[in-house]
């Protein structure tokens, strides 16, 4: 398929087309507690044909000169895909100000998802050229009546909250369990979470009382992933981790060495010393990262070496052998004074005939 083609398919699809569900949907069954259509006709949206006024468009020349990269293609499609199974579930699409909807009741990001994230700014851009096309997916609050928490969506959320603009939202009642699913699901589909912002929200759920099945279906492991993630998040001090940020590019085998080397208090007190020092916060979360691994690093004493046994015939050991900075062997005690000798003589005229040979 064209570049060109492809381009007319999705502006087609988010622009009123084929798409465009009837005007009066079969009602799935999880949202027959919501309003009917006739009461919520402000508000409810067909999401396809997205004409209303809240988000400005930009022009086709406009669209035609920014193009569309592969990503943003992608994308695109995936979004087209959620929309159209929501919409043959008989879901409705509804806007809603953003001030009505908290976040979920466990972060399985690190920071508010702005910092040190170019996709983010892409997204914020990307709706307001071409508005918002793939909806979030709310719950009603169990707890606030006329409010709504989200399970998956957090950055368009944002993106919405950022523009001024109310956010398009299926609202769907869900159980804790169907909700950190719903949450876990998106984020493989979407932008991966780095390794650690998996533990810490692994161990987060586990802390609330998740069973650790349901924990791992969250995140789409096994057990013995699950297992490391959560080991690595109870070694590493949650303040550290925070301080480091989300290090995409540091991956499991670093952390866990991170890990490794944080075992004592004296260890730790340095990490968190060249995390919250200036030159550290000054830079990206993948350096910060290397920093404080690297300041962990030059504290690690090395191994002591073992000496070697020199043994005789009938296995007794007669001396050791020292290897470092200097060589030196030891003589087992009781060793007669004469042989201390002849090992002597016998070194001095090793050593004069090797000087000759330099000579």
């Amino acid at each position: 398929m064209s570049g060109g083609n492809r381009k007319n398919e999705l502006r087609s699809l988010f622009s009123g087309g084929p798409l465009t569900p009837s005007a009066t949907p079969v009602r799935a069954p999880e949202t027959k507690s919501l309003p009917d259509a006739s009461s919520t006709q402000g508000d409810e949206l067909t999401a396809v044909n997205n004409s209303g006024p809240d988000i400005p468009r930009a022009s086709s020349g406009a669209v035609k000169a920014m193009g569309l990269t592969l990503g943003a293609i992608t994308r695109e499609a995936e979004e087209a895909r959620h929309l159209r199974q929501a919409l043959s579930d008989g879901e409705r699409v509804l806007t809603l100000d953003t001030a009505v909807i908290d976040h979920s009741f466990v972060s399985d990001r690190m920071g508010d998802g702005t910092e040190e994230d170019p996709d983010f700014l892409a997204l914020v851009e990307s709706i307001r050229a071409s508005g918002q096309q793939s909806p979030i997916l709310v719950r009603p609050h169990p707890a606030s009546s006329g409010r709504y928490e989200t399970a998956y969506g957090h950055r368009r959320l944002r993106a919405a909250t950022t523009l001024g603009i109310k956010v398009k939202a299926i609202v769907r009642p869900l159980t804790d369990d169907e909700l950190v699913l719903a949450q876990g699901k998106e984020n493989a589909e979407r932008r991966n979470l780095s390794f650690i912002e998996r533990a810490l929200f692994a161990t987060a759920l586990v802390a609330r009382g998740f069973d650790r099945k349901v924990v791992g279906e969250a995140l789409s492991i096994d057990k013995t992933e699950l297992s490391r993630l959560l080991q690595v998040a109870e070694t590493v001090p949650d303040r550290l981790a925070r301080l480091i940020g989300a290090a995409p590019k540091a991956g499991r085998n670093r952390w866990m060495v991170l890990a490794e080397l944080l075992v004592s208090e004296a260890a730790r007190v340095r990490a968190l010393d060249e995390a919250t020092s200036e030159r550290c916060r000054a830079v990206d979360s993948d350096t910060r990262f290397a920093m404080v691994l690297q300041r962990l690093q030059r504290h690690v004493k090395p191994e002591p070496v073992l000496p070697e046994e020199l043994k005789d015939s009938a296995g007794r050991v007669y001396a050791r052998l020292k290897r470092g900075k200097s060589m030196r062997i030891e003589f087992a005690a009781g060793t007669d004074d004469t042989f201390f000798e002849e090992i002597a003589a016998l070194v001095a005229e090793r050593f004069r005939a090797r000087a000759g040979k330099r000579t």
